[in-house]
């Protein structure tokens, strides 16, 4: 599950803070980092701070969008320091990793870190399906992103080691199909929204919170790949259906 863990910064100012990071990744065994626009980078005091973490800094991935970041991941955690207007299924990190020890070997976990002034914006934060937040001291709450980093890799670790340790039964099977990509989950939701547009379910001039709390919604269910196709396939037979009810439309 380490090595299938995707530390993602955003916006990242200053690079000391990137190669701050990549030396807490290495310390527990994650080395799959991406950088979403960097500031300045590569610099030398990224690889100053990295002390001995040069590679994961020379093997990080540099992407223009956080949607590119995230296309191939399974399964989307953004940290968040302060509530937001919807609710979003909220973890702290040794939930999170239990969580993350239950995916499929194969499957792609991404930790989502924002800016280290103001974080992650709400609609960084609705391509999520959990937030992460760390309960620090409510009178000095500020963490430096690299020792947000380090709490969650070392959870993360700790949640593999204990899973390691256990050897009970296991009943039932494991998940049969693969869980479904980011990328697929944003063509799911754009094509649900342009179905909700097409049958006057949705006011595209005041369309309020409900797109974002269908995300949060389907986001929650974590759904796998024949789930997306199966939702897709409803929309389409129901955009037909519409068609065919307008005038001028044909039977289907």
């Amino acid at each position: 599950m380490l090595e299938q863990t995707r530390i993602v910064l955003v916006n990242t100012t200053h690079p000391g803070n990137i190669g701050a990071v990549a030396r807490a990744m290495k310390n527990m065994g994650l080395s799959d980092l991406c950088l979403v626009a960097p500031k300045l980078f590569p610099h030398p005091d990224a690889f100053a701070r990295s002390s001995g973490a040069a590679d994961l800094l020379e093997s990080a991935r540099v992407v223009e969008t956080l949607d590119q970041a995230l296309a191939d991941c399974h399964l989307v955690v953004g940290t968040s320091a302060r509530g937001r207007h919807i609710p979003w299924p909220l973890l702290n990190p040794r939930q999170m990793a239990a969580v993350a020890t239950t995916l499929q070997p194969q499957s792609r976990l991404a930790v989502v870190f924002g800016r280290e002034d103001r974080g992650l914006t709400n609609e960084e934060l609705q391509l999520c399906h959990h937030h992460v937040h760390i309960p620090t001291n409510e009178a000095f709450s500020s963490l430096n992103v690299a020792a947000a980093v380090q709490v969650i890799a070392y959870e993360l670790r700790m949640a593999v080691l204990d899973q390691d340790k256990a050897e009970a039964p296991q009943w039932g099977v494991s998940w049969d199909i693969d869980l479904a990509e980011n990328r697929e989950l944003e063509l799911l939701f754009d094509h649900l929204e342009q179905t909700l547009v097409d049958i006057d379910f949705l006011d595209p001039d005041n369309p309020r919170q409900l797109m974002n709390r269908l995300r949060r919604m389907i986001l929650r269910a974590v759904p796998d790949k024949v789930e997306v196709n199966v939702l897709r396939g409803i929309l389409t037979k129901v955009e037909r259906l519409a068609a065919s009810r307008k005038p001028g439309g044909d039977d289907v």
